[in-house]
């Protein structure tokens, strides 16, 4: 079996906040890091679907904040994301696991 990887870019809007004086509010989107989701015990062969259905379920978009899905992969059971291998190699333990999701 194998599990698929999905990565979001989360970006905040700084402009949301911030009126002119004139009715206007400029807009800045700043990006603001992202999450790491997996669906576990996948058939590979339904990857594309399974990818297609998370962004469907994980895009979100409003006035303020956006969320969108900026890649899948196929990993192995066994994968770690980077988050999790540097919380084992300082904490000795995975204390935030990527999130799962189910499709």
């Amino acid at each position: 079996m194998a599990k698929l990887l999905i990565l979001t870019q989360v970006y905040e809007n700084y402009g949301a906040h911030e009126w002119d004086g004139e009715g206007e509010c400029p807009q800045y989107w700043k990006a603001k890091g992202g999450s790491e989701y997996v669906i576990k015990n996948i058939d590979v062969n339904r990857a594309k679907e399974l990818g297609q259905a998370a962004k469907g379920m994980l895009d979100t978009t409003s006035e303020y904040f956006t969320e969108m899905v900026i890649g899948w992969e196929v990993v192995e059971d066994d994968y770690l994301t980077e988050f999790e291998m540097s919380q084992l190699e300082y904490e000795g333990m995975i204390r935030f696991p990527a999130k799962e999701l189910t499709v």
